[in-house]
């Protein structure tokens, strides 16, 4: 039952990724169509990303509350509805509202299925559902692409409703088999899922430096997904076809590399792949300011993909095992959310410097990101091992008095 449960979880997986490359795929065509200027993409991905953080923020008192299958269905709909919403549109304020529902629904999806799986499966399902994720990412581009062809994005969003409503079909049919599973493993009386608060997490030293962790690394991955393009275009050389065909295999980097370390992990431990992913991802950087083709900057690129993908997958699983199974939810919540919060803040820091400077300065920024990960990883394994070896987090008469032992050793 279990392992059925977890291949529908793959499947439903895919449903997060389906509306994240929509926009990008599609303001081509949109912006002219709805006489907007091309920068006003920015708005709407600025917000869907604000409300994905928020609701990875909020989501674990409902998550605690209400199961995970049952908020895993009902935001997989939400998101299908905002699907209907973008298709609909005719300003900037009707693509915006139509974004609330994408963000909300996506950080619902994003925190319930990441703590279910790093709690209840073995390290490489995660890496696994990484991948299916990339799948979703990948559908929509060529759905849209097929759609463009005859001049209707809102055709090519129409068909992407449907796949999603399709996907939140799947997740609600499941809903029974979500039950029979927790009854089998006897999950109620295995734990108790705590609710924590933001205040009571910033007393935990490793959540802290964790926190930074998530939020530079997403920040790097995205940074590499909306400037990598542009750094090869204006300070490269290349054409915008090379260009593009450049970011097509970072992104089958990262699916590929998630793919990978879920093969290799039982082997080599979730801290060695992420550290191992490090090391490429240095390489890469490294080669980026090489005077080299065009093409072996498109491998650099696919290599850091290969080498930063892994490290999210395999540092959502070490959360429950290092903190407890009772704060999790809420712990993997809040990581999500600086996730979030670094796509939101790091990407557009760049923007400012291309915008003012050059965007040659692209490899040049990825190293600082880099030099700021790697340290800050290693003290979030140590603050991590301090805690595990201390017993982990005790809580005292509520969630808000907690007793972590680490910080007195």
């Amino acid at each position: 039952m279990a392992t059925l449960l977890l291949v529908f979880i793959y499947f439903i997986y895919i449903g997060l990724g389906v509306p994240d490359s929509a926009i990008g795929s599609a303001w081509p065509a949109m912006f002219p169509d709805l006489g907007l200027p091309v920068s006003y993409a920015s708005y709407v991905t600025v917000l869907i990303s604000l409300c994905t953080a928020l609701s990875s923020l909020f989501s674990a008192k409902l998550i605690n509350k209400f199961g995970t299958g049952l908020v895993t269905a009902v935001s997989t709909l939400v998101t299908a509805i905002a699907l209907i919403g973008f298709s609909l549109s005719t300003s900037i304020w009707w693509l915006c509202v139509s974004a609330l529902p994408a963000g909300f629904g996506a950080g619902a999806i994003d925190a319930a299925l990441n703590n279910y799986v790093a709690l209840r499966y073995k390290s490489s399902h995660v890496s696994f559902l990484h991948s299916f994720y990339g799948i979703g990412v990948a559908i929509t581009p060529f759905i849209m692409s097929f759609a463009l062809k005859n001049g209707d994005w809102r055709q090519g969003y129409r068909l992407i409703f449907y796949v999603q409503l399709a996907i939140a079909a799947l997740a609600f049919s499941t809903l029974p088999l979500w039950k029979k599973v927790k009854e089998q493993s006897g999950e109620e009386e295995a734990f108790t899922p705590v609710t924590l608060s933001y205040p009571a997490m910033f007393k935990i030293p490793a959540a802290r430096a964790g926190w930074l962790v998530f939020f530079l690394t997403c920040g790097l991955e995205f940074t590499c997904n909306t400037w990598a393009t542009t750094f090869l275009v204006k300070s490269e050389g290349a054409t915008a076809a090379a260009a593009a065909r450049a970011l097509t295999f970072y992104y089958l980097g990262i699916t590929t590399g998630r793919f990978v370390s879920g093969l290799i992990v039982k082997k080599l431990g979730n801290e060695r792949i992420v550290l191992i992913g490090y090391g490429l991802v240095l390489a890469a950087i490294i080669l980026l300011f090489l005077p080299v083709p065009i093409a072996v900057k498109g491998g650099a690129l696919a290599m850091i993909g290969f080498g930063n993908g892994p490290s999210f997958p395999n540092l959502i699983y070490m959360t429950p095992g290092h903190f407890g199974k009772e704060a999790s939810q809420s712990l993997i919540g809040s990581q999500m959310a600086m996730c979030n919060l670094g796509i939101l803040a790091v990407p557009p820091l760049f923007g400012l410097i291309a915008k003012g400077l050059s965007a040659g300065l692209f490899p040049a920024f990825l190293a600082v990101l880099f030099a700021l990960i790697l340290p800050l990883t290693l003290l979030y394994f140590k603050r991590m091992h301090a805690l595990k070896a201390a017993g982990g987090l005790k809580f005292e008469n509520k969630p808000e008095n907690i007793v972590d032992n680490s910080e007195k050793k």
